[in-house]
């Protein structure tokens, strides 16, 4: 109980922040839409290529795993700043939790990310996305998963470097080949053999295989398997690393 209390602090503050200023909310939620409304269209005409009969059950999942990794890729920012007002420093002094430090800053940003998440399946549901429930659900839980690792790591990014401009060029080299190579805007398999061989290396192009299965309601599929024991490994991989760093800082 002390360490949710703990931690609903943490994110009661966070929250306020985000309130009174959701520029950074509504330019995360601009680009998967811009994607949807300008890139899905060109799809239409390769549905037979890409081995689909609804383009847009194929789209939406990919941009929703797109939204889970760029945007909480950038909420260490966020922390940096607090960092250099002296926030962290004053935390630092607190009995508080160092995990409790970094789940309610978690909280934060999986919440925004669901609210994200919500307006993006039902813009994909009124362009005449397919797609059961239970998929739907399950796609969004994986996509939690993935932007609750990313936003993670984010943060003891942000606690290692403790500057922007180390960090955006690090983000930058780090998002490319993810975003290129793990499927999200064109399937891999219509790729030639050694990009399809270097993908299969990528976890996030098993979490985006996985995150589409649910989509199609193919819970069986190995893609679906895979792609939630990836997206479980990430987040307690990055969770790990997160806290790590936060008791460093206190160190």
């Amino acid at each position: 109980m002390q360490f949710l209390r703990e931690s609903f602090i943490v994110f009661r503050r966070q929250l306020r922040m985000n309130l009174r200023n959701p520029a950074w909310v509504l330019i995360g939620l601009m680009q998967p839409i811009l994607y949807l409304f300008l890139f899905g269209p060109l799809l239409k005409p390769m549905a037979q290529q890409l081995g689909v009969q609804n383009t847009w059950t194929f789209f939406v999942p990919g941009m929703l795993v797109q939204l889970g990794m760029f945007g909480a890729f950038f909420a260490g920012f966020g922390l940096i700043s607090e960092w250099r007002d002296g926030v962290i420093e004053a935390e630092r002094v607190t009995p508080a939790s160092r995990t409790a430090l970094l789940m309610g800053r978690l909280w934060r940003d999986l919440l925004q990310l669901f609210v994200q998440a919500l307006v993006l399946v039902g813009l994909g549901y009124l362009v005449g996305m397919e797609a059961p429930l239970g998929g739907v659900v399950l796609g969004v839980l994986l996509t939690l998963l993935v932007g609750g690792a990313y936003a993670a790591a984010s943060n003891a990014l942000a606690l290692t470097t403790k500057s922007e401009d180390v960090m955006a060029p690090v983000i930058n080299v780090v998002m490319m080949p993810v975003l290129l190579l793990s499927g999200i805007l064109l399937p891999m398999t219509i790729g030639p053999d050694w990009l399809q061989r270097t993908s299969d290396f990528m976890p996030f192009r098993w979490i985006t295989d996985g995150v589409r299965g649910s989509f199609l309601g193919d819970f069986g599929a190995n893609g679906v398997m895979w792609g939630s024991l990836w997206a479980v490994a990430l987040f307690a991989i990055a969770l790990w690393w997160g806290t790590a760093t936060f008791r460093r800082e206190n160190a």
